[in-house]
């Protein structure tokens, strides 16, 4: 080991004298940290200094620094900014992150389509998009869209479109008027664009110019006449105006700022951000960070404005921040270059602008203890639970099963994690069956258990949990004998009575509602039932346009294939004009011609509705 640090600090000596950005890495040659400095040797070599005034943290790196590399460049400021990009690409250990893009999730509009719709993005980076965010609340995000569709009619098809070519029959949308109707030429493209600037506007907060410009295009439409033109602008404008009458006043200078106060809680750092357009607060997030154990806040706060405002598509003038960051300079001229105005990063002391923070600030508190509390009753939960079974240990990683089938049709089995009592959806697996026969739910089960105990990939789980009674139990013990796995943990919930089977018991458990381990046990129950059953509803889409496709000449195995990429139901081809169809790859104009006719004469003798469609699950 001595050996290993003489021949590091050899090779520090080594360094050029220069700005760059050095990458520290383990026995595994994975990065565990990534630094910038202004002179390379005299910032790497100060890791291999004597430790007596390291940090535990900093001790814990320095243990495990096995070699490193570095990258050099012309100026500390594209150190900067390569620093932060290959922080977010490595995602290191001991660099502190505001998880990854996966963890937030962002809205973006096209920057290529003509008529682009508002799509929900899991990270942002792709080319040829515009992106809002990041969104700290799904739900808040999920607010923000549903408002967003009833001022502004965007259309939410994902098909291509042509200006000047109309695919004829609308969608119930365009019906409602919650779309514009682009596809059948209803509104051009600059009409189009301009509603979308309207909600750029709206996405970026800036309210009060989004209202004097639907007033002025109302009052332009009435004076050319265009009456239906001014109603829809009067309609907008009201509904804003609205939205802005319930805003909180916050600022009398009716400037834009974000607001952020960093906390340190029990359990770590906790970051509130509002956001204040026009003196009004129009949007609150909360983010956490990880990798900041015994972090200085200065360092969280750089860390933090890096990931904010890399993808923010709006930078206001003015950053009202708890703390200074680390290299407040170097972050004020690269937010001023992403914005192409000046920005200032100020701490207030006193007045409105301190008022504002200790508001943000109080509201940072309150959600740092509501996410604490929640985080304690999960673990309560957890706790009871073991109690309650008689675990050896925390059921850390719990399963969730159940079988669904629509009318024996297209049967499917789901699988959902619980991780420390919580949802952990990136590790869903969705089953098709295969061998059981159709509505045999048992059969599917078992199916269904043996292929998921039989992927040494996955986890061991801590405890599996069927959707189901004293049948669903005993399929899931044949399983386990088979597997050789009899000391898994193993019960089902039944739906009727909430009872909870258990192996070897006669008589199931009653358990009092507000149990918490029965509500943590109904919650996985109930989300592997979701699970399963918008599985086999999406399949049975499939096989009915695949029905379809069968009985029309023409379309072959690969056309066939192609369709079913593209299209996700019968409903949906039902939708597409001719020239949709004509655009999916390897279709012809004979055959697409041919498919189309088929359609339309399927619709217009009105075909019973519950042929292709879904039935009620089994």
């Amino acid at each position: 080991m001595e050996r290993s640090r003489e021949v590091l600090a050899g090779r520090v000596q080594q360094l050029p004298r220069a700005p760059g950005v050095y990458l520290l890495k383990n026995r595994a040659g994975r990065v565990i940290y990534v630094g910038k400095a202004l002179d390379l040797r005299q910032r790497v070599r100060s890791y291999f200094q004597k430790p007596g005034h390291h940090s535990y943290r900093l001790r814990a790196l320095v243990e495990q620094i096995a070699s490193f590399s570095y990258i050099v460049t012309d100026s500390e400021g594209e150190a900067f900014i390569l620093e932060a990009n290959l922080i977010k690409g490595y995602a290191p250990r001991y660099n502190v992150q505001f998880k990854d893009d996966k963890g937030y999730p962002f809205l973006r509009i096209s920057t290529t389509d003509s008529s682009p719709r508002l799509e929900v993005a899991r990270k942002a980076g792709e080319e040829g998009y515009r992106y809002f965010g990041p969104y700290s609340r799904a739900g808040a995000m999920r607010e923000t869209v549903k408002l967003i569709k009833k001022l502004f009619p965007l259309r939410s098809c994902r098909q291509p479109l042509q200006e000047g070519l109309s695919r004829g029959r609308p969608c119930l949308n365009f019906q409602i008027k919650r779309c514009l109707g682009p596809c059948r030429g209803s509104v051009s493209e600059g009409e189009y664009a301009a509603f979308l600037e309207q909600v750029v506007l709206f996405l970026e907060g800036r309210q009060e110019p989004l209202l004097k410009d639907l007033e002025r295009k109302m009052q332009k439409a009435a004076e050319a006449l265009e009456f239906e033109k001014a109603a829809r602008f009067r309609d907008q404008f009201y509904a804003l105006q609205n939205v802005m009458e319930r805003q909180k006043v916050v600022a009398a200078d009716q400037k834009d700022r974000d607001v952020m106060a960093l906390i340190a809680h029990q359990s770590g750092y906790y970051l509130g951000l509002f956001r204040v357009r026009g003196g009004k607060l129009v949007g609150a997030e909360h983010f956490s960070p990880r990798g900041a154990e015994e972090v200085d806040p200065a360092e969280v706060m750089k860390a933090f404005l890096q990931h904010y405002y890399d993808k923010a598509s709006f930078i206001p003038g003015e950053l009202l921040l708890s703390c200074l960051p680390e290299e407040a300079e170097l972050l004020t001229r690269w937010l001023a270059e992403r914005r192409g105005k000046n920005v200032r990063l100020k701490v207030p002391r006193r007045g409105e602008k301190k008022a504002l923070l200790e508001m943000v600030r109080r509201n940072t508190e309150l959600h740092a203890h509501q996410e604490e509390e929640q985080d304690k009753n999960q673990a309560n939960s957890l706790q009871a639970l073991a109690r309650l079974l008689f675990l050896p240990e925390l059921p850390r990683r719990i399963e969730g099963f159940d079988i669904s089938h629509f009318s024996g049709r297209e049967t499917v089995g789901a699988m959902v994690v619980f991780q420390e009592g919580a949802p952990d959806r990136e590790q869903y697996r969705r089953y098709k069956v295969q061998h059981a026969d159709p509505a045999d739910d048992y059969a599917a089960l078992v199916e269904i258990l043996s292929r998921r105990l039989g992927n040494s990939s996955l986890p061991t789980p801590s405890l599996i949990l069927l959707d189901g009674g004293k049948g669903q139990l005993s399929a899931g013990q044949e399983v386990l004998r088979d597997k050789g796995l009899d000391g898994l943990p193993l019960v089902a919930l039944a739906k009727e009575q909430e009872h909870l089977f258990l192996p070897g018991e006669k008589t199931p458990l009653a358990l009092p509602t507000a149990h918490p381990a029965l509500k943590l046990l109904q919650q996985v129950r109930d989300e592997a039932h979701r699970f399963a059953v918008t599985y086999s509803r999406l399949l049975t889409l499939k096989s009915s346009l695949t029905s379809f496709l069968e009985s029309v000449s023409g379309i072959g195995p690969v056309r066939r294939k192609a369709l079913l990429q593209h299209f996700d139901g019968l409903e949906a081809l039902e939708e597409a004009s001719l020239e949709e169809i004509r655009a999916v790859k390897g279709m012809d104009s004979r055959s697409a011609e041919n498919l189309y006719r088929r359609i339309q004469a399927e619709y217009n003798t009105g075909r019973d509705e519950g042929e292709y469609g879904a039935a009620e699950p089994g």
